[in-house]
């Protein structure tokens, strides 16, 4: 039988992950129709891997597999072998990790899938060892199987037989909507109440890690901030010390540990241990997005200043390593790169081996020996430092090596050395400094420089959080990230969003998660700096989430467009239309959809959008009551749609500092701040730059008081008397929400 694929077609590819693979032996195809075409010719299976550029797992099973040439000639000569970037394509991973954890229980990346020419798994797994490991198949060996198997007319029965079994379980789950005739015309029994916000934040604090932090007792800790963020949010309308207690213990223990980057700020993937320890080491932009944006509401929450300081260095962090020149953001840092010389051994010494012939090594950039410390600090901050981040002899990582931890504290060096706090903190600050210079002149981690929509549209929202929190420069660093995005992403003619930029090349059209996220980052951006046009563009996004994504008759918003569409969307290989109901390692696009529909019907004069969100959470109402903790961001759309939220609207020609410093101070969860001109004359040339006919409620008959700045408090659809002091009009929420 002839090759069903001729060559590796990957060197045409603009992604990276999928430049990576493209001096493979392995002849690999790009997901599309071509690829499954050519498997229905030569009448063999497809084997799809799905990963991503930083993906550690992933590049193991290259090297192991990928690139040895008897395996590949085992994929060539029997399957037609894909390669998908997840981040490119999330409805293929979607999809196909929906049938991962339905047959296996779990997932992850690699994802590795052998499917019938239909496109139909019948094969699934995640990291296959070359060969038979523990309890593991070796990867060859079963390739071989499976393609023996797929000759035999009784065994591809079974096969096709499992893959349409599969395919079908996996489709209810992904298109899954109540049967309207049921349940009303609502397509659900009602919508949830806001009671449901408190039954997730209890099912958070009764998995909460009371040792350490975080949820769950037992092996990896991953970064929640949704839960973190139900935690604070029932607090504030409880007070229950227990939710309280549960949000801020996972903040402090993330913050002191490795996952957290102690030496240059920013967040790793995940902790692989129980006490935060030792990370998964890629740097991906969403975690480094959601997570300051928990801080930054643990600092208004409870006033500790370490919580803003965890913030700026994040978002810090993003915008030194992870920002292209021009504003938008690049998506992740590898988790390997070359250790410095230090760890080399003999590498290179004698000139046989070059710098670059060295293996890459997880984590060599952000790990330390005892002996780097002491090169790059005199005594006695070299002994501090490594008492402060637990930096010894034998290390707590590979080879020896430590990831830094806050091992102790500035109370306990001050102790120990008979110092001031104030001395210590001082000296500290100076040694971070420097061991930062000095990880400087270490080989970098390779970066993936895609700008996705939807992961800007997340750090967009962060900036601008901390641009009301922070101050100005955060808020300028959001307003440059959006118009970065508009500018490269957007089509202004045609209204089209694409997924991503890389160096020009753009690939498109936009999924649901590139609108809804990139929406409420313009809307955040709005409310930070007072710039109708980023209003004007979030409302253009929001149309188009219903315009294109909303589907009336099922009442629910899909993750992509009608598969009927002629858009790459519209691809027949893929064999469902995926919903995004759970919060995973992003939020939940349908959950942020609805609840930034929500946010977003105050300025619209009709009712479009707060319907459509209300009949997004009613259809799913059974769903989320059912698992409101694995449902976070559908919660906290019901709880906007059933409450209505906070609103402050501004009338002036500017927010007042004093002001921005009251709400800056103020924890208001969800609150919308709404800036507008002071007078109708102001408030109507925004009405034209905007193509409205008349005012929408959140602006209508708000005008400026005697020529000063005003401010318009509403909760619940009931508004304050105009304040032109901003702490009365505060006083009046307070008041509102004390207990009679």
């Amino acid at each position: 039988m002839s090759q069903p694929t001729e060559r590796n077609r990957l060197d045409g590819e603009a992604s990276p992950y999928l430049q990576q693979h493209a001096d493979n032996p392995v002849n690999w195809q790009p997901w599309g129709e071509e690829a499954f075409e050519r498997a229905r010719e030569h009448d063999v299976p497809v084997f799809v891997s799905i990963g991503y550029s930083s993906c550690h797992w992933c590049h193991v099973m290259a090297e192991e597999s990928f690139e040895d040439e008897s395996i590949a000639a085992v994929l060539n000569d029997e399957f037609v072998p894909v390669k998908v970037d997840r981040e490119e394509r999330p409805d293929v991973d979607s999809t196909f990790m929906t049938v991962s954890q339905l047959v296996t229980g779990g997932g992850g990346w690699p994802l590795s899938a052998w499917c019938t020419p239909e496109g139909e798994p019948f094969y699934v797994g995640t990291y296959f060892p070359p060969e038979p490991r523990r309890n593991q198949p070796g990867f060859r060996d079963l390739c071989e199987r499976i393609a023996d198997s797929w000759a035999d007319p009784e065994q591809r029965e079974e096969m096709e037989r499992r893959a349409d079994q599969w395919t079908t379980s996996a489709r209810d789950e992904l298109e899954s909507v109540p049967d309207p005739s049921l349940a009303g015309d609502a397509g659900g029994s009602e919508a949830p109440g806001p009671n449901l916000l408190d039954e997730a934040a209890a099912a958070a604090v009764r998995g909460y890690d009371d040792e350490y932090g975080g949820f769950g007792s037992g092996g990896a800790k991953f970064p929640m901030p949704g839960r973190i963020d139900v935690l604070m949010r029932a607090y504030a309308r409880t007070g229950r010390d227990a939710a309280l207690t549960a949000a801020t213990g996972t903040l402090d223990g993330m913050a002191r540990g490795g996952m957290y980057d102690q030496i240059g700020g920013g967040f790793h993937r995940y902790a692989v241990d129980r006490q935060w320890t030792v990370p998964h080491f890629e740097k991906m932009l969403y975690d480094n997005a959601e997570l300051p944006m928990a801080y930054l509401d643990a600092h208004r929450l409870t006033g500790d200043a370490s919580y803003a300081r965890v913030a700026s260095e994040t978002l810090g962090f993003i915008d030194r390593e992870l920002r292209h020149d021009d504003g938008g953001f690049f998506s992740t840092l590898d988790a390997r790169s070359r250790p410095p010389e230090s760890r080399r051994g003999n590498a290179g010494s004698d000139g046989s081996d070059a710098a670059e012939d060295v293996a890459d090594v997880e984590g060599a950039f952000y790990v330390w020996t005892p002996g780097e410390v002491d090169a790059a600090l005199d005594e006695p901050a070299a002994s501090l430092a490594k008492e402060r981040y637990g930096i010894a002899s034998g290390g707590n990582f590979e080879r020896g090596t430590t990831v830094p931890t806050i091992a102790a504290s500035v109370p306990e060096l001050a102790d120990q050395r008979d110092m001031s706090t104030a001395d210590v903190r001082e000296a500290l600050t100076a040694a971070r400094v420097a061991l930062f210079e000095a990880r400087e002149s270490r080989p970098r981690p390779a970066r993936d420089e895609k700008v996705l929509a939807s992961w800007n549209g997340r750090a967009i929202s962060a900036f601008a959080a901390a641009g009301q929190v922070l101050g100005k420069p955060y808020a300028d660093i959001a307003s440059d990230a959006l118009a970065f995005c508009r500018e490269r992403l957007y089509d202004e003619e045609t209204g089209g969003l694409a997924r991503r930029w890389l160096d020009g090349d753009v690939r498109g059209p936009g999924y649901l998660d590139d609108h809804a996220f990139l929406a409420r980052g313009a809307l955040d951006a709005y409310s930070a700096t007072g710039d109708p046009a980023a209003l004007g563009f979030a409302l253009d996004l929001a149309e188009t989430v219903v315009s294109d994504f909303y589907d009336a008759d099922d009442g629910t918003i899909y993750f992509t467009r009608d598969p009927d569409e002629e858009t790459e969307q519209g691809d027949d290989t893929l064999f469902a239309r995926p919903q995004e109901f759970t919060d995973r390692s992003t939020p939940s696009s349908l959950g942020v959809a609805a609840e930034t529909l929500a946010l977003l019907d105050g300025f619209r004069t009709d009712r479009e959008f707060a319907d459509v969100a209300e009949r997004v959470v009613t259809t799913h109402a059974d769903r989320i009551r059912a698992s409101p903790l694995e449902h976070v961001s559908l919660v906290r759309a019901a709880d906007r749609v059933a409450s209505g939220g906070i609103e402050v609207t501004v009338a002036a020609d500017a927010v007042p500092d004093a002001w921005r410093e009251t709400l800056a101070e103020r924890y208001l969860p969800g609150a919308l701040v709404a800036p507008r001109p002071p007078t109708e004359d102001g408030l109507a040339a925004w009405l034209d730059r905007l193509g409205m006919d008349e005012a929408p409620p959140i602006w209508a008959d708000r005008d400026a008081v005697d020529g000063e700045p005003t401010a318009y408090v509403c909760e619940g659809r009931t508004c304050s008397p105009p304040e032109t002091d901003i702490d009365a009009a505060l006083e009046w929420l307070a008041a509102r929400d004390s207990p009679e």
